[in-house]
This record gives structure tokens, sequence and C-alpha cells, in this order.
């Protein structure tokens, strides 16, 4: 008789589409949090998932604790075989598979399979693997929210629609407490490894707090129904608001049991559809969620393993060197109180402390925006970005911020660098009403930092983009500057944000 194999699902791969109905095995590593400073909720979150996922299957889950996931799996006799993993969620693992000789399944998790976008990427340019391009084909290859060959609505991407405006005078978007779950005996006990941890010496980002997000397969049906039914008709129109008193505004915070693989991404691209073909939800809004899904989410997933383990480590086009602050490192309140001024950098990073969360536009352009401005180093803020962020995977971070927010890989991921001066924040915010900085003032001492730096900016990589036609107004506007001296001699001086 033939033992079936075990499967080894990672804290990436613990929904349903993952098991087959075999053994398996899962691995709860803390050395990880001494190897990598992790945000202190989602270690939580990891944690009680991993041993959620356990409890629920019964005994033929098998939940381990140990300081390696290659020794918990030798010790015992996992390899070659014996071991199964499904595709792989990062490089490490991969490499770790095959020193096991285990036995390595097809991806699941995505929409598209690699040898699809392998095919899709043939013969292109690393600057033609473009997002829209590759989200157009997926629409056109599966029919979603097509209408024979033709896009619903008449157009594939209602981007350019999505861009409104916070309601003036507005503290919040007035839409009810987004859902959240109960934390129960596993998330007490997941607490209490923790505190042990912190007094044996790990260091943790950001502080404790309730568990906000979904840990198991129930939790994330509840989070999908709870945005189906309340934030989804909101999302579109106010997708790349921000509001200083609402920081998750019509945003679902879905991200999070999608890449701890509670949900797929086509269960919540059906569902929303559904919603739209059904007159409850509208267009703009439901395209908004199949795009992140079916095309920035696939698409970050594939270039992942297209460009290569090195992409993040090799990638500087802009020579940033700059070691990020302290601060970020610990995101503690009263550090981040006491360095920032900037009422929308301070606001931010407060969120991200206190949740270990922001939604894609203060991370893009507060966050990343800040970063590019101050020529932080890509590589060390793509893992501030993965160990800070509760949704953060060693593949999603990559494109996101090495490609998308710092323009680190020469216009792969992004056109042209993703920075932008103080008016921005000021449209589509409420942070500047509050702020001691003026963003319409880029030099003195109430100068706005991101208005400042915008130009200063410029200043620094103007041999490097010069070439590049979507900066030649930006380029032209910074000749014309007649205080640009004294504007880069005060922001090469400033210390303070």
């Amino acid at each position: 008789m033939t033992t079936a194999p075990t499967r080894w699902l990672t804290a990436e791969q613990l929904g349903p589409h993952f098991d087959d109905g075999g053994p398996v095995i899962l691995v709860e590593n803390h050395a990880v949090f001494r190897r990598r400073p992790t945000h202190r909720q989602k270690a939580h979150l990891y944690l009680s998932a991993l041993r959620h996922r356990s409890r629920s299957g019964g005994d033929r889950v098998a939940l381990v604790t140990a300081d390696s996931y290659e020794d918990a799996l030798r010790e015992r006799g996992l390899t070659g075989e014996s071991l199964e993993v499904v595709g792989a969620t990062s490089w490490a693992v991969r490499a770790l598979a095959e020193r096991l000789g285990a036995t390595v399944l097809p991806d699941r998790g995505f929409v598209t399979s690699r040898a699809s976008f392998a095919a899709w990427a043939e013969g292109r340019k690393p600057s033609q693997l473009v997002m829209d391009r590759f989200y157009r084909s997926v629409r056109e290859e599966t029919g979603i929210l097509m209408e024979g060959s033709q896009p619903a609505g008449g157009q594939f991407s209602f981007d350019h629609d999505n861009r409104e405006r916070p309601p003036k005078g507005a503290a919040t978007l007035g839409l009810p407490a987004p859902w959240t779950p109960v934390e129960d005996d596993i998330d007490t006990e997941v607490r209490e490894t923790l505190d042990a941890l912190e007094a044996d010496g790990v260091h943790f980002l950001g502080s404790d707090g309730p568990r906000r997000v979904a840990a198991t397969r129930e939790e994330a049906l509840a989070a999908l129904d709870d945005f189906l039914d309340v934030p989804l008709g909101d999302f579109g129109p106010f997708e790349d608001a921000m509001l200083a008193g609402d920081g998750v505004m019509a945003h679902s915070r879905l991200s999070v049991p999608l890449n701890l693989g509670l949900l797929h991404p086509l269960e919540v691209v059906e569902r929303v559809v559904a919603e739209y073909e059904a007159g409850r939800a509208p267009l703009g809004s439901v395209e908004g969620i199949v795009r992140q899904l079916i095309g920035w989410r696939d698409w970050v997933w594939h270039l992942y393993w297209h460009l290569g383990p090195d992409y993040t480590t090799s990638s500087n086009a802009l020579d940033a060197r700059t070691p990020l602050p302290a601060s970020w490192w610990s995101l503690d309140s009263t550090e981040l109180a006491a360095e920032l001024d900037a009422a929308c950098l301070s606001s931010v990073l407060t969120q991200v402390g206190r949740e270990g969360w922001a939604h894609h536009i203060p991370r893009l352009m507060v966050l990343g925006n800040h970063a590019l401005q101050r020529g932080y180093d890509p590589a060390e803020l793509t893992r501030w970005f993965q160990g800070a962020f509760v949704d953060g995977t060693p593949w999603v971070m990559p494109a996101n911020v090495v490609g998308m927010s710092q323009w680190a890989d020469g216009g792969v991921v992004a056109t042209k660098p993703y920075a932008s001066g103080g008016a921005y924040i000021d449209r589509m915010s409420d942070y500047c009403g509050s702020c001691r900085y003026n963003p319409k003032k880029r030099v003195g001492e109430d100068a706005c930092p991101f208005t400042a730096g915008y130009w200063a900016f410029l200043d620094l990589v103007e041999p490097s983009i010069r070439g590049n036609h979507r900066m030649a107004q930006p380029l032209a506007g910074l000749r014309r500057l007649a205080d640009r001296d004294q504007l880069v001699a005060h922001e090469r001086a400033r210390t303070h944000y």
C-alpha cells in the first residue's frame, strides 16, 4: 500500500483550494521574527491563521514549531516522494523544495498560470510588460466583464473616472465600521507566545492590538460579504482619496485573506461581478476590483518569477542609498510624533504602527513618494514594506515597491517615477488643512516637504531621467525655477519632516 505524500502548506496557502484531502504539515517558525523585523500584528495574524487552520483540519493536519522549515521537515522524514509542495510562494521556498527533492505541484491561488504569462511575455522587452496589456488579455481570455468581444461599458478600465476627491468638510466617508473578527482562545495563546518572544529579545514593529483582519476561511467569507453589502459601491469613486479620520475609506482589506490563501481571487471576482449584473453595484467600482485581482495581483505575481531572484537587490536605477529612519523600523508613536510634522506622513506612519495596514494611495503617494524623494534604499524599503504590512509577502512587494513606487528598475513596472508635490496630497486628502507646512510653498521654514522634495528630487535625478519622454514637462518646469539653487540647498539640509 502506497502512503500518500504529506503536503507542506505555507502560511500563504491556508484555504481549501490548496488542500486535496491528504496529510498536511504546517510549520510555525519563530526564528523568522528574529531574522526579519515584523509588525507585531502581522506576526499575530500569521500564527493565528496557522493555529486556526491546524484546529480546523483535525488529525489530518499537523502543526509543528521549529526554528527552521528545513529542519522541521527533515526531522519528520519528509523528503523526496514523501513531501509535496503547491508551487512555491517565494524563491526561498522553491529552493528549499528543490533541496528536499519534494514534488512541486502547479501553482494555485491565482487566475493565470506561469505558462500563460510566459507565452504572453515572449518576445516583449521588459518595458513592454505593461499591466494594462496583460489585464486586457486576461479579460479577453476569461470573458470576465466582457460582452462578446467588447468590454462591459465600452472600456476596459475606469481608472480615470475613479479619482474623486474626498467629500469636502467630511471627517469620514460616513460608512459603517468595517467588519472585524472576534478574537478567541487561539488569539489569546498567540499573544502569550509573542509576549514571550519579546521578553526573549525579539523586536517587533508597531504595537499590539486587536486582530482586525480575517485569519480563517469563515472570517474571510464574512469579510467578503461585508464588503459587498456596504462599501463596494463607494470603492470606485473614492479609490484614490484619503481622509485623516478614515484609514479604511471604502477599501476591503481583502488583500490579507487573499494573500493568506483563504480566498481565491476568482471567487471574489465572481461575487463582485454578480453584484454588478444584479444592478446592486456600479461598473466603475466592480471593474476596479476586477482590475486589481485579475490584472495587478496576477501580474505582480508573475513578474516576481519573471524578473528573477536578484530583482530587488540588483535594481537601483536612481542610485538611492539613504537608510530608512530608525523610527520606520520601530513605528513607535512617540518617536514618530517627535520626528514628523507633516500631517500626511505622520498620520500614515502612525496608522501603520497601530494597524499594520494602510490602503494603496497612502502607501504609494505618501510613504512611497516620500521615500523616492529622499532617496531611501529600495531594497531596504522593500523589506520594510514586507515586514510592516499585514498583507506583505515576499512576492507581492518587489514589483510594487522597487518597480512601481521607487522606479528602481528603470521603467519595467512603471513608465515614470511616481513622484508628486504637495498639491496632489492637498487635492486628494484633508491632511494639508491641519498641517504646519504649506503645500503651495517650496522654499522657507513652512515649505511642504513634498512640494520642495519633489523639485529637489528632480534636480538630483535629472541626468538619469532626462531621456524619459513622460518627464520632459516636469524637467522643463525645473529648469524654469528661479529659486532652484536655494530650494535644493534647503532640502539637502532638511532634517525634519
